[in-house]
């Protein structure tokens, strides 16, 4: 991989290199099975907990290594590098995770957290409903309050771990007439009675990464799993999360990047046409030289945007979206040049940058499309602009 611009600190190189030996090690040569089989990755999960790649999403005071934000984007880059599937798998947790840390009670994060720090527990994140992608207002799910418990009803769409995950953060409506004002978050654990999963989705790629409804038929939650203890404010919980969690997409889009052209020069360099090696043909260095300026480029937003997200600065919305947006439609695009570079044997399963290119498109549409973005970094241009005068 390239040497990043934005330098890390000692500890953090040090994740870094201990992550891309886990990952060329235990995941690199399992990844196209997994995809075949659309299988869960536990035993990479295992390998993981033991080498304390869980703990780095974390804080000290619950159980993690204290490494902050900058962790989780390291993490994200090295892992998508090796599997998409295996890195959204396994940020699925830090996103459910999010919630509780951004507005969880002090005793809700003791509770919660240090399980996930250890490994020893996952859980996932549920908003999006078949009805309420994008457009969170629309949220049909409900929390009707019930002494001191909560009765769920509803279903949530597109939930990466769901049924894997041993708990999940869940957002309802507590009050439909303040729309977005009347949305909260629950801690719903798995075997909750009137909790359920809809089927295995097959999907085109992250296969190894299973998503699956949430479905909520009279699901009793106890009030104490309110994240906050305070209805109607899920929704900034939910921005929270979401702006905290973009750049780690985008380093996640930036890995799979870096992987498809690291794949295409190497095989320029090896392959022959004409008798002379492809890589010598200008039309293939143009394309090489796009790819390695856009994954450049979109790594750079993205470690700003995990910059400003340490600072606390009020850019972060438009840095996060601008950020996820760029690096997103950088690693479909990467990932479109390799398999043209590979020619016909990109089109099949015997080299990588076929499972890349199906893992790609995914960017572009979770946590966010790309269009939702720009609508994000539109309104952010807008509203700076508008303070200037």
């Amino acid at each position: 991989m390239s040497e990043l611009v934005i330098s890390l600190s000692e500890e953090e190189k040090q994740l870094q290199e201990l992550c891309r030996d886990v990952v060329k090690n235990e995941v690199i040569p399992v990844r196209g099975e997994l995809d075949e089989k659309n299988e869960y990755p536990r035993q990479i999960f295992n390998k993981f907990k033991e080498a304390g790649l869980f703990s780095a999403l974390f804080e000290e005071e619950y159980g993690g290594l204290g490494m902050g934000l900058m962790a989780s984007i390291v993490l994200s880059e090295e892992i998508a590098y090796g599997c998409l599937g295996v890195g959204t798998a396994f940020l699925a947790t830090k996103l459910g995770a999010l919630p509780i840390e951004v507005g969880g009670t002090p005793e809700q994060k003791k509770k919660w957290l240090p399980d996930l720090a250890s490994g020893d527990k996952i859980c996932a994140f549920g908003l999006t409903e078949p009805n309420a992608g994008s457009d969170v207002p629309a949220l049909r799910t409900t929390a009707v309050k019930k002494g001191s418990s909560y009765i769920l009803n509803g279903t949530k769409q597109w939930i990466s771990g769901a049924g894997q995950a041993n708990f999940y953060t869940v957002f309802a409506m507590t009050n439909k007439e303040r729309g977005t004002r009347g949305i909260s978050c629950f801690i719903v654990e798995k075997d909750t009675p009137g909790f359920s999963f809809g089927k295995k989705e097959d999907k085109l790629g992250i296969r190894c990464s299973e998503t699956r409804q949430l479905i909520f038929e009279d699901c009793e939650v106890p009030a104490e799993n309110l994240v906050g203890g305070t209805e109607n404010v899920g929704f900034l919980h939910g921005l929270k999360t979401l702006n905290l969690s973009r750049p780690a997409v985008a380093a996640s889009a930036v890995g799979l990047g870096q992987a498809a052209f690291d794949a295409a020069i190497q095989y320029a360099r090896e392959r022959e046409q004409f008798g002379v090696k492809i890589a010598s043909f200008q039309a293939i260095q143009h394309m090489l030289a796009d790819m390695a300026m856009r994954v450049e480029a979109a790594r750079l937003l993205t470690y700003k945007a995990t910059r400003l997200a340490i600072l606390g600065s009020p850019g972060l919305a438009k840095a996060s979206a601008m950020a996820k947006c760029y690096a997103a439609d950088t690693a479909m695009a990467v990932a479109t040049d390799a398999v043209q570079i590979f020619g016909g044997y990109g089109y099949t399963k015997e080299y990588p940058v076929e499972k890349m290119f199906r893992d790609a498109k995914i960017l572009q549409i979770y946590e966010g499309t790309s269009q939702i973005q720009r609508n994000e970094i539109a309104a952010g241009l807008i509203k700076e602009t508008a303070s200037k005068r």
